[in-house]
């Protein structure tokens, strides 16, 4: 472990946060476990002023960018241009698992500008992995210039959210004179449904489709999608720049055996700049295999609760917790949580909200609530227009409504009955 040993180091000197959290570990500990998990709530709150708790130096060359959070309250994060390159360079080693040949036409149509990351990243990464040839045409594209490029340029792979896949799909169904070559789809930032691959497979016929890669703006990268070993929902570990554990939901035990879910944490040894040592990564996994496998392989369980993905985007409990504040005088909510499921294609999300007592107009107060939550996290606000979610939508209800942890009686923030593929 000297070369955690060497970056923790490192970061604890040069990093205010970090000095501050790590004040009960001892100098020259290189046991990972002896470190206390980050509290995201308090790592996002000392990265903000420009990073100026988090960071290890002064940020002079590189990029930025954003992820999740309430417009008042953004995450950002930062990059060196080395840090980057490093990225991109162990992403695309990693990316060369993924199924993909010499000669592949790739269009990338993921999301760029607006601070996103994965446009650039999927781009770089693919550069890096010197397989394939990318064709940079951008999930904003209008869906019928999409389609034309498509077919004109003789694409074979397409890599994108799950949302722009779909959409493909319908508009194909619409024009059926259109024709396109596709023989691999690579999907990210979500996760496909039982309804929505029978309706690929029954358009495309028997089509391979597979995560493009596990990774994130803030977590870095997470995993790698092996062709040869892996099932969907599933990847395997970084070994050459990350330490990955999976820790016990309540109790944060380790969790070293197979076929048991915990919270995934990441300690990204290449990131100096910002640092993430043992950094929960928002996700529920479990082991597939037994410890000291190379690039061990782990299967992904749905979200953590720090916050569920309703269609392309992330709603975060805290998200609603600043929702449900903001009316205080008007209802004192005492618990909630959001339940997630998934029908006709679409997510659907449900603020469940046990109240003190409730008002007299029910519905008036649900479409405030739900109106200055789209205020706040207007991406849902586009996503509702382009018919890709339901609407979010309040549920009142009591305290027995709400499903709890078995074995703490605590009440699971996020519930998430969706079936992950």
């Amino acid at each position: 472990m000297k070369k955690f040993l060497d970056h923790v180091n490192f970061v604890r000197e040069n990093s205010p946060y970090y000095l501050k959290h790590y004040e009960n570990v001892a100098q020259g500990c290189d046991d990972i476990s002896k470190y206390p998990i980050v509290d995201q709530k308090e790592f996002w709150r000392a990265n903000e002023n420009f990073g100026k708790g988090v960071l290890t130096a002064k940020h002079e060359s590189g990029l930025v960018f954003k992820s999740g959070g309430t417009s008042g309250n953004p995450k950002y994060s930062y990059f060196t241009a080395r840090e980057w390159g490093d990225f991109a360079e162990v992403s695309g080693r990693g990316f060369r698992n993924n199924g993909i040949k010499k000669g592949d036409r790739i269009a990338n149509l993921f999301y760029g500008g607006e601070l996103y990351a994965s446009f650039i990243y999927i781009t770089d990464l693919i550069k890096c992995a010197d397989v394939g040839v990318s064709y940079p045409i951008a999930g904003q594209t209008e869906i019928s210039v999409m389609v034309e490029m498509l077919e004109k340029l003789n694409i074979n792979v397409i890599a994108g959210v799950p949302t722009t896949i779909m959409n493909i799909v319908s508009y194909l169904q619409e024009h059926k004179e259109i024709e396109l070559n596709i023989e691999l789809i690579l999907f990210g930032g979500e996760s496909f449904y039982d309804d929505q691959l029978q309706a690929i497979r029954e358009f495309f016929g028997d089509i391979k489709v597979h995560s493009v890669l596990y990774a994130s703006v803030d977590g870095g990268e997470l995993g790698y999608f092996d062709e040869a070993t892996c099932k969907n929902g599933e990847h395997r570990v970084f070994d050459e720049s990350t330490i990955m554990e999976i820790v016990d939901e309540d109790t944060l035990e380790v969790i070293s055996e197979p076929n048991r879910g915990g919270v995934l944490l990441v300690t990204n040894l290449n990131r100096k700049l910002m640092p993430l040592i043992r950094y929960p990564v928002g996700d529920m996994a479990m082991w597939c295999e037994e410890v000291g496998v190379k690039d061990r392989r782990f299967k992904l369980l749905g979200r953590s609760e720090e916050g569920a993905r309703i269609g392309p985007a992330t709603l975060y409990a805290q998200d609603i917790m600043d929702v449900l504040k903001h009316f205080s005088d008007e209802v004192k909510v005492v618990n909630f949580q959001l339940l997630v499921t998934h029908d006709g294609k679409k997510d659907r999300a449900v603020i469940r909200a046990v109240a003190v007592s409730l008002p007299s107009d029910q519905e008036l107060l649900s479409a405030k609530i739900i109106e200055y939550l789209y205020e706040q996290r207007p991406m849902f606000t586009e996503l509702l227009a382009n018919n890709i979610i339901h609407p979010i939508s309040v549920e009142w209800c009591n305290s027995d409504t709400l499903e709890k942890n078995a074995r703490t009686g605590k009440t699971k923030r996020i519930l998430d009955k969706r079936l992950i593929l």
